[in-house]
């Protein structure tokens, strides 16, 4: 997703730019995904190595972060996957519909008690305008995000457990370092760590409602949580913890869906591909781009 955004994006004459466009179309090209159906079956595998080959044997079903690899691989132009694997292995997985609605909010998908991690609305979305998405599932991936980040927020102001700061300015459970390691945070997973990614990931959703976060992070807590590469991966006011450490994919994120609020350009470089296009439509998606 990221290499054919740059394609898009350094689409000039130069020999440097020429260079680096086709190399990602070779490298585009030559992606076999239909092999990682492990000989044809109706799913898609993840996690293959020469050592260990398929020895995890985890089909990816959804739903969460990982619609963006059903969608790549149907857009292929060389290897596309069978429409049949998507149906059969995501949209029939036991964890893909939701249906439920928590404070006041119906979230179509994810199978988590009021929404799994954030970053299930990010990783994919990054590259895909969820505005005007809708699928032949009658599912509508507008409403998907949106709901899923408010119900993430509301849950943490509600604060069943009564930690410290959490609140309307400091919200947002996904995976990310904890005083506990690494733990994939959800109103399910809720050990009082928040995740500055999550709210400021979702600008393009919750604009006014991440821009509360984000000057509360800056302003009230900068001295804790900001340093050279941005903000601290979490912390816990409740036990006076702040990470050291600063996790690209989860400070990635915050930059580009900033520029898909802002400008919306990695959006239209992502969904203005051919590829995309027709990789979408492979799967029943439908694309009507909106203004957020």
């Amino acid at each position: 997703m990221g290499l054919l955004t740059a394609k898009a994006y350094f689409n000039g004459t130069s020999l440097p730019e020429r260079y680096f466009q086709k190399r990602v179309q070779q490298l585009w090209e030559a992606a076999d995904w239909t092999w990682h159906t492990q000989g044809g079956q109706n799913k898609l595998y993840w996690h293959w190595s020469p050592n260990n080959g398929f020895q995890m044997n985890f089909p990816i079903g959804g739903y969460d972060e990982a619609l963006i690899t059903y969608i790549m691989a149907a857009a292929s132009p060389t290897h596309p996957l069978a429409r049949a694997v998507h149906d059969s292995c995501w949209v029939g997985s036991k964890d893909w519909r939701n249906g439920h609605t928590y404070y006041g909010y119906r979230l179509p998908l994810d199978a988590y008690d009021q929404g799994g991690p954030l970053f299930f609305e990010q990783y994919t979305y990054l590259g895909i305008n969820p505005n005007g998405l809708t699928d032949d599932h009658g599912i509508d991936y507008a409403e998907q995000t949106r709901h899923h980040t408010l119900i993430n927020r509301a849950y943490c102001i509600a604060n069943p457990k009564h930690w410290k700061g959490y609140g309307p300015t400091c919200w947002g459970l996904t995976a990310g370092d904890s005083y506990k390691g690494y733990l994939a945070h959800c109103p399910s997973v809720d050990v009082g760590v928040i995740q500055p990614t999550a709210a400021l990931s979702s600008f393009p959703y919750t604009p006014t409602e991440s821009m509360q976060v984000l000057r509360h992070l800056y302003y009230d807590l900068g001295t804790h949580l900001w340093g050279p590469f941005g903000f601290a991966d979490g912390f816990s006011e409740s036990r006076n913890w702040y990470a050291r450490t600063h996790l690209a994919i989860d400070q990635g994120p915050i930059v580009v869906m900033i520029e898909n609020y802002r400008s919306g350009l990695p959006w239209r470089l992502f969904m203005g591909q051919a590829d995309v296009q027709r990789g979408l439509q492979r799967l029943g998606f439908t694309s009507r781009p909106t203004k957020p």
